[in-house]
């Protein structure tokens, strides 16, 4: 997680950006929705999500703080990173529960 400041109201508060790296089968797809997923999230809680799709084929050695993809993508994943797999794209709920203890 990197520390940046932003200018808000006339002051500098502390803010929070978060690099998310999502993989699927093709890379783009299925990681696009689930990246724009989280990025609604982290908003939801004021933070700042960047990240990127990818796919099995080119994820490793791309930079990030955590790794999402489906539970049968996850499994082949490989990382020194947090990998958390999400079993339904539709259930954003779940997917809140799942990188919520991560975003903060």
């Amino acid at each position: 997680m990197i520390r940046i400041y932003e200018f808000i109201a006339g002051g500098f508060i502390w803010g929070f950006t978060m690099h998310v790296l999502t993989v699927c089968g093709m890379g783009f797809g299925t990681s696009l929705m689930l990246l724009m997923t989280v990025q609604e999230i982290g908003k939801k809680h004021g933070i700042t999500v960047e990240g990127e799709a990818a796919d099995l084929g080119t994820y490793k050695g791309k930079p990030c703080d955590i790794i999402m993809a489906s539970t049968e993508i996850a499994r082949q994943i490989q990382s020194d990173k947090p990998v958390i797999g999400i079993n339904s794209l539709l259930d954003k709920a779940g997917i809140e529960r799942s990188i919520l203890p991560y975003l903060k």
